[in-house]
């Protein structure tokens, strides 16, 4: 059991860190002073969206209500502008910058772990289950 919480934890870190790494590669406005800032970035961030954002998302549900969720992309680029105020050897140009970054962090992040069966994703079904079992 806790084997399997360290390989998730480090197979998101890892993912955070790669998406963290090709947005820097994608968007001038980020850069990295080396890979140590890199990988402590990716875990402040993940740790971020962990406690901060949903704290946040609440506070001001009305907000992003009124505004049809797009308040919560606003949310998701200061939770990136937070990180690299907090990490050193991580540069941000602005908030735009933050805010286009952490929707192209976010849809990456999501693919990589629909590509990845061990997140979720049934490619095959085993023989010998049960028809009227749906796994997922």
């Amino acid at each position: 059991m806790i084997i399997n919480d360290i390989y998730d934890f480090i197979l998101h870190w890892g993912i955070m860190s790669l998406s963290l790494w090709v947005a820097s590669l994608i968007f001038p406005g980020i850069k990295f002073s080396s890979r140590l800032s890199l990988l402590i970035s990716a875990l402040a961030l993940g740790f971020v969206n962990a406690v901060i954002r949903p704290l946040l998302l609440v506070l001001t549900f009305p907000l992003t209500l009124v505004t049809f969720g797009f308040f919560a992309l606003v949310v998701n680029a200061l939770m990136i502008m937070l990180v690299a105020k907090l990490i050193k050897g991580f540069e941000l140009s602005g908030f735009w910058t933050a805010f286009f970054a952490s929707i192209f962090i976010a849809v990456l992040g999501f693919l990589i772990e629909w590509i990845l069966p061990s997140q979720g994703v049934a490619l095959m079904t085993p023989i010998n289950s049960n028809p009227d079992t749906i796994s997922i």
